[in-house]
């Protein structure tokens, strides 16, 4: 493959700078079910994670939040008393 040119680069790296990144671990055979289940849907990896996450935050909208009385793994959201 050749190599980038230097407009190539830059434009690359600013595309990159729009985005932040974050790590999710998991087990090899659920990053394989994870792999199966996006493939299946013709998604990538990360477009299915992405989307997985848009539509939980969308079904907890009505929730409330840790800093609205509400720890973490508390299903339901009901407040901790």
């Amino acid at each position: 493959m050749a190599e980038k040119t230097a407009a190539q680069k830059r434009a690359q790296k600013a595309y990159m700078e729009k985005f932040a990144v974050a790590r999710v671990r998991m087990e090899h055979d659920q990053y394989d079910r994870v792999q199966a289940h996006a493939e299946a849907h013709n998604e990538s990896v990360n477009g299915f994670i992405n989307r997985a996450i848009r539509e939980a935050m969308e079904r907890d909208s009505g929730v409330l939040g840790p800093s609205e009385g509400r720890r973490e793994g508390n299903e339901g959201g009901v407040p901790n008393e």
